[in-house]
């Protein structure tokens, strides 16, 4: 991967590689749930307790191969399992739980002592293929480079995961040799020794030879990213969800919708973000861990932690920051920023405003151009603007302050003290017009030139 980031924690769709192997896994119920961790251990062990604290974890302390591997795991769990040994490679995020799923039943129903997952692919290039007997039981698994004309025709090929009965694998580990080219425990071993003690090993082929790719460098990241990604969105599509360009719409695993949701080109979701019923997403917007609720607009929008009451408005060009809670109705607009700021039923932020650490009633207006100034330079203060107030543009609120139910405040007012129920708050310095200024610091330019113009024309003068 070129990477300082161990490859199995790199993320696509909102997941580790690991993680995704680990979510396939889960579906499996399993009594037992091991990784096997060796380069880069202490990250690896630190993101599983983590994402994945019931995990249990063998180490590797030398890479010795991938039968050593399965041997370490083995030995986290005593030494021998009962049942079905399932074993995964942690780089392939594509693989479902389904598919592991029908492995393991064939695994039992055919009476294998090990299934091996195949798949058909369109380029065998480079794989390991399989060879069968007329029984359709695996003979052999052939490497490409030891392949003769007629296997390198197969196009089955090993995915390198396997489901083992426990206690025939736990033996035959014991078996393996290390008389090869790298000096390792090879997993693949285990299928001979056990065929030569007349025990069948069988295969269960993958729908989609797609699942079983393995992630080692940042090209093959991207695409299984593409394929993943397309994968969600189909399953959104023909759940009710609208997506317009799904070549431009990225989402993450962990996104859930509500029918007739509308998600516009260039959109991002991430995270724990909902969608409700009806609402419309984008174009241009990124939400992360935000709720949308039904029939909400949200457009040319970033939002982290927050959530968009049922039936309001966000945006274009809006910044939603964790805290932020939008209730029916209501509406942030056009360069607004927020944060921790609780803005209730029917009340707007319609322009050019930041409003940090607030609670705002309902239907109130916060006019344009307006800050709540919430932070000392030291602790952050609390504003609250109450229910049916009409603050004038230009405000800035300095907290702790409160604006009382029904109050008004005048345009460019600084509002430091708290401002009674029903009361208009002015809070600026009287004008002042200096007569003749331009004319005498300014003279000959082009503003003087206009001002005597103008006293000229007003003047009825030629």
């Amino acid at each position: 991967m070129k990477s300082a980031t161990p490859k199995v924690l790199h993320e696509i769709c909102g997941r580790s590689l690991v993680g995704h192997v680990l979510a396939a896994a889960g579906e499996l119920d399993p009594a037992n749930l091991v990784v096997v961790v060796g380069h880069a251990r202490e990250q690896v062990t630190a993101h599983l307790a983590e994402v994945a604290p019931d995990v249990r974890t063998a180490v590797q302390a030398e890479q010795n191969g991938t039968g050593h591997a399965v041997r370490m795991g083995l030995e986290e769990l005593g030494g021998s399992v009962d049942g079905t040994v399932v074993v995964v490679c942690g780089d392939t995020p594509l693989l479902t739980g389904e598919t592991l799923r029908r492995l393991s039943e064939t695994h039992v129903a055919d009476g294998n002592a090990v299934t091996v997952l195949t798949a058909e692919v369109p380029d065998a290039t480079g794989y390991g293929r399989i060879v069968r007997d007329g029984s359709g039981a695996v003979t052999a698994i052939v490497e490409h480079k030891d392949a003769s004309d007629e296997v390198r025709a197969i196009r089955e090929i090993n995915s390198g995961v396997f489901a083992f009965d426990g206690a025939l694998l736990a033996d035959a580990l014991k078996k393996v040799r290390t008389d090869n080219s790298q000096g390792e425990e090879y997993l693949t071993d285990v299928l001979g020794i056990l065929r030569e003690a007349g025990h069948r090993v069988g295969a269960s082929v993958a729908g989609d030879h797609r699942e079983i790719a393995g992630i080692n460098n940042r090209v093959q990241l991207s695409e299984a990213r593409r394929i993943l990604n397309d994968r969600l969105l189909t399953a959104a599509m023909l759940s009710g969800v609208t997506v317009v360009d799904p070549a431009s719409t990225w989402v993450d695993v962990t996104v859930t919708f509500e029918r007739d949701a509308l998600v516009h080109p260039g959109t991002q979701l991430h995270g724990a973000t909902h969608l409700g019923e009806g609402c419309e997403v984008g174009p241009n917007t990124r939400l992360t861990d935000t709720r949308v609720g039904a029939g909400a607009r949200v457009d040319n929008t970033v939002a982290v932690g927050a959530d968009v009451g049922p039936e309001a408005s966000v945006g274009p060009f809006a910044y939603l920051r964790p805290g932020t809670r939008l209730a029916r109705k209501g509406k942030i607009g056009t360069y607004v920023e927020t944060k921790n700021a609780s803005i209730g039923e029917g009340s707007k932020v319609p322009h050019l405003s930041y409003v940090g650490d607030a609670t705002i009633g309902e239907y109130s207006n916060i006019g344009a151009a307006s800050v709540f100034v919430n932070y000392d330079g030291q602790d952050k203060h609390h504003t609250t603007v109450g229910s049916h107030c009409r603050t004038g543009s230009d405000n800035m609120f300095v907290a702790p302050v409160t604006v009382g139910d029904g109050a008004y405040t005048a345009a460019g007012s600084v509002i430091t003290k708290d401002v009674p129920p029903g009361s208009l708050a002015v809070a600026r310095g009287q004008q002042r017009n200096i007569e003749g200024w331009v004319a005498r610091k300014r003279p000959g330019s082009a503003a003087a030139k206009a001002a005597e113009a103008a006293s000229r024309e007003s003047a009825g003068e030629d």
